[in-house]
């Protein structure tokens, strides 16, 4: 059965496709200095907001050869362990 007024059943809801009940998209794309680079190709990030997180660079990132730096201010998209996040673009 199909709500009424939404294209998506589950959004009338507040239920994403893909995330379950976490936050939206916008919410979980967050603003940050990185700090350090880690071994394996991760990097510590400071969060604007507040806190650290650890992240990786992500695969479109990485095809056009794009060189994150320490110092450099990054967008990252955070995964549902808030800890853990994925680099989207360098700002």
């Amino acid at each position: 059965m199909r709500a009424r007024g939404h294209a998506n059943p589950r959004a009338s809801i507040g239920v994403s496709s893909r995330w379950g009940w976490g936050p939206s998209a916008s919410e979980r794309m967050l603003i940050g200095v990185v700090v350090e680079q880690l071994p394996r190709a991760l990097y510590r990030v400071k969060l604007e907001a507040g806190g650290w997180v650890t992240a990786h660079i992500a695969d479109r990132i990485d095809r056009n050869f794009v060189r994150v730096l320490v110092g450099d201010r990054v967008r990252v998209e955070l995964s549902k362990d808030v800890t853990r996040g994925r680099i989207v673009e360098k700002l």
